[in-house]
């Protein structure tokens, strides 16, 4: 099986949050955020694998903090694990006031996707290949918060 590195997925975008995409408090709205979030890990996703991928589930969702008006959204993405055809990828969003300089956590999620070869079916993905420190320690923090957040999903059932 083929390795592909961890550093390949990294996507960051930006996103200014204009009118358009806040509710009446003139905050980001949540379909807004979850949007980026998607179109970032499925960036991450195609960029690891090399092929189209298509989102196959979104883990929970906690907005922590707002994105207010005029702030700039900042969502990265990367891909911390596989399995056969599917591709986890770890989204977290920031909130930028590029006035004061300053910037906050608003979310963090993990998002599966499955790779398509060209007939559209699932086909193989690459190992995730951590070939830093610095990467093998981004791959372990999302695994373990992941682990973490599916346990205590369960804990509420």
């Amino acid at each position: 099986m083929s390795s592909a590195r961890l550093s390949d997925s990294y996507t960051e975008m930006t996103e200014l949050l204009l009118p358009n995409d806040t509710n009446n408090l003139g905050r980001a709205l949540g379909g807004a955020v979850l949007h980026w979030m998607d179109i970032c890990a499925a960036i991450a996703a195609m960029r690891f694998s090399g092929k189209q991928c298509v989102t196959a589930s979104v883990d929970h969702v906690d907005f922590l903090a707002p994105i207010d008006l005029g702030e700039v959204a900042v969502i990265e993405g990367y891909v911390f694990n596989v399995g056969r055809t599917s591709i986890d990828v770890r989204v977290e969003v920031r909130a930028e006031d590029p006035k004061a300089g300053e910037s906050r956590a608003t979310t963090t999620s993990f998002l599966t996707f499955v790779a398509l070869d060209g007939d559209g079916r699932p086909t193989e993905v690459p190992e995730v290949a951590c070939e830093t420190a610095n990467e093998e320690a981004l791959r372990e923090r999302a695994l373990e918060e992941r682990r973490a957040q599916l346990e205590e999903y369960a804990d509420r059932l």
